[in-house]
């Protein structure tokens, strides 16, 4: 099977998640090892007056609530479309600005770094900031993740025009 776009899995997902489990289609990132599907709950009503805590409560308990009710069809799912895609699902949810993870994958990935670069990193361990050398490296990751969030969304937007040149190119073979 050729490498299945983004489009692709958004409408096999759209097509084979229940209705009513999310208030539109599920947003789909994907990389060479996995899917993260995640959905948009219905926002939840307090009372008049509730302050931002309850709210927050409100929306993290309703998303729990989602993830415990539709175990078992999320896992049949997740497992039709590894089967189908070649690549782990994980899973999701958002209620208003809360947003849960439930199961996403944490794959290794080997790099060499020079001593300066490891002392950075093991003052981070030193320092409490970080557990190991590897959490540390993770950390790093995120910071500039999102500290450069409109860059590297810049970077992800070329790939995709980059995919499409290259779709549109000469066919070999």
């Amino acid at each position: 099977m050729p490498e299945p776009t983004t489009s692709e899995v958004q409408a096999w997902f759209s097509g084979r998640v229940p209705d009513g489990w999310f208030a539109g289609p599920p947003d789909i990132s994907m990389d060479g090892d996995e899917m993260l599907i995640v959905g948009s709950l219905p926002d939840v009503e307090v009372a008049k007056g509730s302050k931002a805590d309850a709210r927050a409560a409100a929306r993290s308990a309703r998303i729990d609530r989602f993830r415990e009710e539709t175990r078992e069809q999320r896992m049949r799912i997740a497992q039709e479309a590894e089967h189908l895609f070649r690549r782990k699902v994980s899973w999701g949810a958002t209620c208003g600005d809360e947003r849960k993870l439930f199961t996403t994958m944490s794959t290794p990935v080997m790099t060499r770094l020079r001593m300066t670069e490891r002392q950075v990193l093991d003052t981070l361990v030193e320092s409490g900031v970080a557990r190991s050398r590897s959490d540390a490296l993770g950390w790093c990751v995120r910071l500039v993740g999102q500290n450069q969030e409109s860059w590297i969304k810049q970077l992800r937007e070329a790939l995709v025009k980059v995919g499409q040149v290259r779709q549109g190119g000469p066919k070999v073979g």
